[in-house]
């Protein structure tokens, strides 16, 4: 095994989603830099999207809406707890980002005039765009790199961040995941673009990689910025989505809502008004279940064959194209049967929540030179476009801080400290395999921290994880790429202590299900109108600190405040018993 050295002016962290558009902007920004794209993966077939995307969650197109009017409903979505700032930002370079992207050839759904073909999914406007052809995006995204003549380094799994004396980043660390070869990049900045922390919670499955998430985007960014030095925020505010029970993937009812499909308890009714993921719409999901009316299930037999073939040709060739075959083998034809649904694991995501690495308007994390995108950057219900828009806000803002700054001096004492952290599950003669710890750790985080949250319960879950600590200890990787299993377990436990701590921080209850205390059930606007922030500290303590909300670009209206809270139908309505008509 042997260690390499490289310089570069901007490095970026993970290839999927955000990372390839932070790393061609930041090129186009100034052809003369020299960006490297990090890939722990391949860079063709890495992320979240790996396999296309339906649809756009969040299109602010002219005529359909405006940034402010997306401002507000993220706003009320999220209670409240949001710096409007980087909303706004998102929410203003949303359409040019559609358009910039229709150039360069993702297909999005357009009417007969031409213009795009926006849907409502959302509680209150307008924001979803169909991609019934998404599944060429990864394919779109690598022609702009080479394009750009971005550099790409694949199988190279990033571990550390360097960070000088002045506390500015240095660069990154990691390791060959096919030969175990340790490198040391020098970076003037750098952008981390890692995804959610996915593997957190174990699904119900019992599979480790049968995540909602992309089971690669295992923490490992929130992981990096924490040992860092920034910040991270919401991190209580937990994901929890509605999956199809027994696949590790969303019922799509965002998708079929606007084609006349929606969410109904056991007794065929519908009991909440809008299928827009957000904390209170799990958490009326949970009380159906509780209550006596589960399972919950996503409801289509009742459309006309012509709108349910539609449905099929998105879903089963987009995103996550085995949902075709899953529901062949259980029997389940639309219309014939209603989808069976059931609630995920939990993880940490922004783009699907609030829980990230706090960033600012132009994607600077408080770590100066280092930037954050896509998922793990806090910047509330940013899905897939928010991650294009904020890779493109790092990716320009990580030029200029390159332009104004030289590379920082590498502190010989941290590459040594993170070489011998790495390569010692290799070194080991024998010890335990990564997928058990792993195994035994989430079924822990399923145990202690699953929501409603019981703060006895997550007291004992954070000595249960600091007790792991030992067990990364003895970790044992018998090849390079089981090495990568074993430092990703090291990331997961860290997600897990922050979780907690973050969890048991704020005493009271938000974002209905991804924030439920039983202690502590009710909101308590007079102490917790606020960010709750996390980081370590200058002697490598974890702690929790108020962050103000600073002052709102887009007025709330007192009456609107709890919208969101309004989404449960009084009297459940009852099912159509015959098909409507296209």
């Amino acid at each position: 095994m042997q260690t390499f050295e490289h310089e570069y002016d901007v490095v970026v962290v993970g290839g999927g989603t955000a990372g390839p558009m932070a790393a061609v902007k930041a090129k186009q920004a100034n052809p003369a830099l020299r960006v490297l794209l990090l890939e722990k993966a391949n860079v063709k077939r890495s992320g979240a999207i790996s396999m296309g995307m339906d649809g756009l969650n969040n299109a602010v197109i002219p005529g359909h809406a405006t940034p402010e009017q997306y401002v507000r409903e993220i706003t009320i979505a999220n209670d409240g707890i949001v710096n409007q700032k980087t909303v706004m930002a998102y929410a203003q370079g949303s359409f040019a980002m559609i358009e910039e992207l229709d150039r360069w050839g993702v297909r999005f759904e357009k009417d007969e005039t031409g213009d795009y073909a926006v849907r409502k999914v959302h509680h209150m406007g307008s924001y979803v765009l169909p991609m019934p052809e998404g599944h060429d995006i990864k394919k779109v995204l690598y022609r702009q790199l080479k394009r750009a003549r971005v550099e790409i380094t694949n199988r190279v799994v990033a571990t550390r961040l360097l960070t000088a004396e002045d506390g500015r980043i240095a660069g990154v660390m990691g390791f060959d995941c096919r030969t175990a070869d340790f490198h040391v990049i020098r970076a003037r900045s750098v952008v981390l673009s890692c995804g959610a922390a996915g593997r957190l919670g174990l699904p119900a499955s019992g599979y480790l990689f049968g995540t909602y998430e992309n089971p690669t985007n295992a923490g490992d960014g929130y992981a990096m910025a924490y040992h860092a030095g920034a910040e991270l925020s919401g991190l209580e505010c937990f994901q929890i989505n509605p999956l199809i029970k027994d696949y590790n993937g969303p019922a799509c009812a965002y998708v079929t809502g606007p084609f006349g499909g929606y969410t109904t308890n056991a007794e065929g009714q519908r009991f909440i008004e809008c299928d827009y993921w957000s904390g209170q719409m799990m958490w009326e999901f949970h009380r159906e279940l509780q209550g006596g009316k589960g399972p919950v299930f996503l409801k289509l037999d009742h459309l006309a064959e012509e709108t349910i073939s539609a449905i099929e040709t998105i879903l089963h060739t987009n995103e996550r194209p085995s949902r075709g075959r899953f529901h062949a083998g259980r029997g389940t034809d639309y219309r014939e049967r209603m989808v069976e649904m059931h609630i995920s694991e939990i993880g940490l995501c922004s783009g699907h929540s609030a829980s990230g690495v706090w960033v600012d308007e132009h994607a600077r994390t408080t770590v100066p030179g280092l930037h954050a995108a896509g998922d793990m950057a806090c910047v509330p219900h940013n899905y897939m476009l928010g991650a294009f828009v904020y890779g493109k806000l790092a990716g320009e803002s990580s030029a200029r801080f390159s332009a104004e700054h030289g590379l920082a001096a590498v502190d010989a004492g941290q590459v040594e400290d993170e070489r011998r952290r790495v390569w010692a599950p290799l070194l080991r003669e024998d010890g335990l395999p990564p997928n058990q710890v792993e195994y035994k750790l989430r079924r822990m985080v399923n145990d202690y921290l699953q929501p409603p949250k019981v703060t006895r319960k997550m007291e004992i879950g954070l000595e249960r994880f600091e007790a792991i600590r030992e067990d990364l200890d003895r970790l044992k990787a018998r090849e390079p790429h089981e090495l990568m299993r074993a430092l990703e377990v090291h990331a997961i436990r860290d997600c897990a202590e922050m979780a907690a701590r973050a969890s048991l921080y704020r005493t009271e209850s938000r974002w209905g299900l991804y924030h439920a205390r039983v202690d502590f059930p009710d909101r308590d606007d007079a102490q917790w109108f606020c960010h709750a922030q996390l980081m370590k500290d200058g002697q490598g303590r974890m702690v929790s600190f108020k962050r103000a909300i600073e002052p709102y670009l887009v007025p709330i209206a007192d009456a609107d405040r709890n919208a969101y809270r309004q989404l449960r139908i009084a009297t459940p309505i009852e099912a159509p018993t015959e098909a409507l008509p296209a």
